[in-house]
């Protein structure tokens, strides 16, 4: 066989150890191929009286690219798509036995939910509930086989759930055609990484005639050049040139290494996803589809929740429309909602085995109990601060099975919960408040050596000394927080916080990233603990301009990432249009170039996404 015979067999087989990557020229000659066919599909399609699709080419379309999505994961998970298969058929059958029944509904509703959730348990979860019980009563029981995770079960079982429900509460009817499911489950752009499709966005995408004006067209190609951009010049060299190597081995590191380390890695996590949502956009797109946005400037936040506003915007709302709501929201939380936070609490208690962590979590129940039983006239803001508690525990465990996960969604609702009642106090309450905390935390720092106390201390007093520095100035500007006219000096400072809490808080999240969930528990916390002591330690100030001129070339792409994300938004439009209102020639120049950039920072071995291990 030719050359090229090997060569085209290569693009539909599986790899195990190269998958297929947008990142890889594989990928493109193989969407090239596919989009040729694609384009004579849709070049004779027909519209209906309505408007929409004629059976014949939507069916046709649907189907074709139902069968390139399935060929697609086949490339990045072999014979794992027999799971998709499987799930996008049991999906397609209770949609229509909902819509089919007057009675039976929610028992039919509740089994698609359960049977979702049970595969996504076994594939993600079965080791670490199995830990939890050899914890928790002393047993050593192990699983017989190895169970290997499929790149992207939480998206697509995520997008069956969200079928199953809308189906159920009649947001929109079943989808009758199984090629037209089908298609829908498995949309090969956004399918193992996202963003998560809501049934009642895209269902209706599915019957409409394909378009793709030129503005339409720019844009899509500005998308996947965005993306392409992010991903590999921002998250890849980033990670390999310096986040990687302090996260192998934090002690090797000084403490400004460890502390640039984590603000590092905000942006290569941040470049990485939203490179992939992107360039899933840009794809989807070129075939007439519209994904929803994921990312809106998360790093322009001022304020954990503005965050989660911004941050991973498909997952957030399916949280907060299949959880959070359904827990009792901002109304009420009932018994579902303080015994899976209690629940949470006990595992984590018995599991971890520490006096300090387990004294936490008693005196947590003990406050909620009490507060819940002699403060009835505050139920309901108890209730939604633990509605908001659990969603977020369980948004933490949604992205990996370790307590180190489970620990990074703790930490964000935390941040939320105190957000929530800082914004509730005057200015005296909260100057009371961080003067106090300040105190305390440098008190206790005093007669022992404790990296984590050190730390705490210097964050309570530098969140002091900048809440003043705050306070006289919107005095001066005769601006202030209680009216909800923040100088550009207090939102710039808002903005600066929230990010490095949340740099903080990914600590857990990156540490356990890539383990083995066997393992991921132990190793996390121990390159958590190390890289604490290390920034909590002695800083030697002189070191840090040798430091920033031996990885100038990180540091420099570091502040033009975070400088271009910090744009208007109304400038990033500004130039999304013009660069889509190129000339076609101008436009192919462009790539061109752009893909010789990439060239050249392209690593010797590709760095997968991120998110395909959730």
């Amino acid at each position: 066989m030719s050359a090229l015979g090997h060569y085209i067999l290569s693009l539909f087989s599986f790899n195990s150890d190269h998958p297929l990557l947008f990142t890889q020229i594989h990928f493109w000659v193989l969407f090239l191929i596919i989009y040729i066919v694609f384009g004579l599909i849709v070049a004779r399609q027909r519209r209906q009286p309505d408007g929409s699709l004629d059976p014949t080419r939507r069916i046709l379309r649907n189907g074709y690219l139902f069968a390139f999505s399935l060929l697609f994961y086949y490339k990045t998970s072999g014979l794992f798509v027999l799971l998709l298969v499987g799930s996008t058929l049991v999906g397609w059958l209770l949609g229509i036995g909902m819509d089919g029944l007057r009675r039976g509904r929610k028992i039919l509703c509740a089994t698609g939910v359960v049977l979702n959730l049970a595969v996504l348990c076994f594939f993600k979860y079965a080791y670490f509930f199995l830990d939890i019980f050899n914890a928790t009563f002393h047993t050593e029981y192990s699983i017989a086989v190895k169970i290997l995770l499929p790149v992207g079960i939480s998206f697509f079982t995520f997008q069956n759930i969200s079928y199953i429900v809308d189906v159920y509460r009649r947001k929109i009817p079943h989808v009758g055609n199984i090629l037209d499911f089908g298609f829908y489950t498995a949309f090969f752009p956004q399918l193992v990484a996202g963003p998560i499709l809501r049934a009642d966005q895209f269902v209706p995408q599915l019957y409409r005639p394909f378009f793709l004006g030129r503005r339409q067209f720019g844009i899509a190609v500005f998308w996947i050049c965005n993306g392409l951009i992010k991903k590999i010049i921002l998250s890849d060299y980033l990670a390999v040139s310096f986040v990687d190597r302090v996260f192998e081995n934090p002690l090797l590191y000084t403490p400004f290494e460890n502390f640039s380390a984590l603000m590092l890695y905000s942006l290569q996590v941040y470049a990485d996803f939203s490179g992939y949502t992107d360039i899933a956009i840009g794809v989807a797109m070129l075939m007439g589809f519209y994904l929803p946005v994921n990312f809106n400037s998360p790093y322009k936040a001022q304020n954990p929740t503005d965050f989660w506003r911004r941050w991973h915007m498909s997952l957030s709302r399916w949280l907060r429309d299949y959880l959070y709501i359904p827990l009792g929201g901002n109304r009420s939380a009932g018994f579902l909602s303080y015994f899976l936070l209690f629940l949470i609490l006990a595992i984590a208690a018995f599991r971890l085995q520490n006096l300090w962590f387990t004294a936490a979590a008693v005196a947590v129940a003990v406050i909620i109990l009490a507060l819940y039983i002699f403060r009835p006239s505050h139920r309901q803001t108890l209730g939604t601060n633990v509605n908001n508690m659990d969603t977020m525990l369980l948004g933490g465990l949604w992205h990996g099975a370790s307590f180190n996960f489970i620990t990074w969604g703790g930490l964000n609702g935390l941040g939320i919960l105190v957000y929530k009642w800082w914004r509730g106090r005057r200015w005296g309450a909260r100057l009371l408040t961080l003067t106090l905390a300040a105190a305390a935390l440098t008190a206790a720092s005093l007669p022992v050596e404790s990296p984590l106390l050190n730390l705490l201390a210097f964050c309570a007093q530098v969140l002091l000394g900048g809440y003043i520095i705050i306070y006289v100035c919107s005095l001066i500007t005769k601006k202030s927080e209680i009216h909800n006219q923040k100088s550009n000096v207090a939102t710039a400072w808002s903005v600066l916080i929230t990010f490095v809490f949340i740099s903080f808080t990914r600590l857990f999240f990156r540490s356990g990233s890539n383990l083995d969930p066997a393992e991921a528990n132990e190793v996390a916390w121990e390159t958590a603990s190390q890289m604490v002591a290390q920034i909590g330690s002695h800083w030697n100030l002189q070191q840090v301009p040798t430091i920033v001129t031996s990885y100038w070339q990180v540091f420099l792409l570091f502040a033009l990432g975070m400088l271009i994300h910090w744009l208007p938004e109304r400038l990033k439009r500004r130039y999304r249009l013009w660069f889509a209102a190129m000339p076609l020639w101008l436009m192919a120049l462009a790539v061109v170039l752009m893909a010789l950039t990439l060239y050249q920072f392209v690593t010797a071995d590709l760095q997968p996404f991120i998110y395909f291990q959730f």
